[in-house]
């Protein structure tokens, strides 16, 4: 009888376990399916901003085609986001776009007939929502992100990880330091009697 007993008990124990495991594997792949899914439209509204930055840097050009270093930074990090296969490349290639194209909305200060080009502002216009679109889905992704590395971090979850090959993801979508506060462009014109000056090449 003790030895029905101790495999009575050993059975339950093992049942218990798997389902354990089962029921957190599931739920790990769901997470992690979660995860993709949020970077997918992280990658959407990185592309939109992609595509809109050749038109922009063709406008300003028509206007400021001296500052040619500025232009070579874009071109390069939109390059290096384009052809960046995982999100941890994306994320810093466009840590780079985002300085350069800071450095380009300081250069726009300093051609007045540029910050009043319908083309120009329409592009700013679309440039900025997407800005603002980026912003929500990246909060999206890392609290996504969050949730699956706090999920799997968790006993047992932790063991039952290990045993499905679910690892932690650290690749969180973190602003550039010189992006958390946006360069703001005055639109209004310079000053009565004032007179822009092109600044030298960056």
């Amino acid at each position: 009888m003790k030895a029905v007993i101790v495999l009575i008990v050993i059975a339950v124990i093992v049942f218990a376990c798997f389902g354990s495991y089962i029921g957190a594997k599931n739920q790990m792949v769901a997470k992690n399916e979660a995860v993709k899914s949020a970077w997918s439209q992280v990658d959407i509204v990185l592309q939109r901003r992609a595509d809109l930055i050749p038109n922009l840097v063709e406008t300003v050009k028509g206007f400021a085609v001296q500052e040619q270093t500025v232009f070579g930074d874009i071109a390069r990090a939109r390059s290096a986001l384009l052809s960046a296969n995982t999100p941890q490349g994306k994320i810093a290639a466009n840590q780079q776009l985002d300085g350069a194209l800071g450095r380009l909305l300081v250069v726009v200060e300093n051609y007045p007939q540029l910050r009043s080009n319908e083309n120009f502002l329409r592009l700013q216009d679309e440039l900025a929502g997407t800005e603002n679109r980026i912003a929500v889905e990246r909060k999206r992704y890392n609290d996504t992100l969050q949730d699956y590395n706090t999920y799997i971090g968790q006993f047992p979850n932790s063991v039952w990880a290990n045993f499905a090959g679910f690892h932690r993801n650290d690749a969180y979508f973190a602003a550039a330091e010189g992006s958390r506060q946006a360069p703001k462009v005055d639109f209004g014109g310079v000053r009565p009697g004032a007179t822009a000056t092109p600044s030298p090449a960056h």
